[in-house]
């Protein structure tokens, strides 16, 4: 079995652990965080260090996956993570409840957690997040570096730029796009394009306000 380590210890990586550890797929030999003492456990996992470990220990561990909730936080540790270390992998962890229809595809380092459905042909792109029961239909289309919380639902033919949220319970219709770094409330209905950089929720959703590039949303 695949030796991995995960990197974040919060609430959201208890659920990237448990996604892990339910689909049998990779061992987890322990977790990196800068913010935890060093020895100390997380999740019954030990607490190696932060990045910086990995350089002594590429020969044994080489793979892994950010569980780091926020979009541009996950960003950020994944780019440190490149820069020193060129040659590691980010791992596909995906819950063995979910459904993944035929021609589906998910890139390196994305998270499909319990429940979640991806239907036929559509493409989840690197370090995504799919949290409990959420669900992306036909050909649709997720960039980098998206959430979609749980419950959150997609129509068919959907387009969400990288590093946008879907809020609990959000729903989007078919054919709609949402762009880049935007954000769709909780429990908020998507019946019209979302521009990029922008807050919007109601039903049916509307824009709030401007969001900053790595605003924080949680």
């Amino acid at each position: 079995m695949q030796k991995i380590i995960v990197y974040g210890a919060g609430g959201h990586a208890k659920a990237v652990i448990d996604t892990i550890e339910k689909a049998g797929i990779y061992q987890i030999e322990g977790i990196l965080d800068g913010y935890k003492p060093v020895g100390t456990t997380f999740y019954g996992y030990d607490i190696l260090g932060d990045e910086s470990w990995l350089s002594s220990n590429l020969s044994t561990v080489s793979s892994g996956i950010a569980a780091i909730g926020d979009n541009w936080t996950r960003a950020k540790v994944v780019a440190t993570i490149k820069e020193k270390h060129p040659h590691f992998s980010f791992i596909t962890a995906i819950h063995p409840t979910a459904s993944i229809a035929k021609g589906a595809q998910i890139g390196h380092g994305t998270v499909v957690m319990a429940g979640c459905v991806i239907n036929s042909d559509t493409l989840v792109g690197d370090h995504c997040v799919m949290y409990t029961q959420s669900s992306a239909d036909h050909d649709s289309k997720l960039g980098e570096f998206v959430t979609l919380a749980p419950k959150a639902c997609t129509g068919g033919n959907v387009s969400i730029g990288e590093y946008s949220v879907l809020s609990l319970g959000a729903n989007v219709i078919h054919g709609r796009t949402i762009g880049e770094h935007a954000v769709i409330g909780a429990g908020s209905t998507v019946l019209t394009d979302i521009p990029a950089y922008t807050i919007a929720y109601g039903t049916p959703a509307r824009a709030i306000r401007a969001r900053e590039r790595g605003e924080r949303y949680l």
